[in-house]
């Protein structure tokens, strides 16, 4: 994952590309197999959906460490 605050109003994107984390997760959630993912979107991989899904357990695994703190 990359953040730049020129791209995407520095939302955690796919390896510097323009497809933020929170898109793949939404088209995820929406329905889309990760293969339907991956034809819409050539440039992505297998792999950035599954860092996506990691990325966001992780997030919300460090959000349920803070609010037990």
């Amino acid at each position: 994952m990359t953040i730049e605050a020129g791209k995407r109003s520095g939302k955690p994107c796919i390896r510097g590309l323009r497809i933020a984390v929170a898109d793949v997760l939404g088209w995820l959630a929406a329905g889309m197999s990760i293969s339907e993912i991956l034809e819409d979107f050539p440039e992505l991989e297998a792999a950035d959906v599954t860092a996506s899904l990691q990325f966001a357990a992780h997030r919300e695994h460090s959000m349920q460490m803070l609010i037990a703190a």
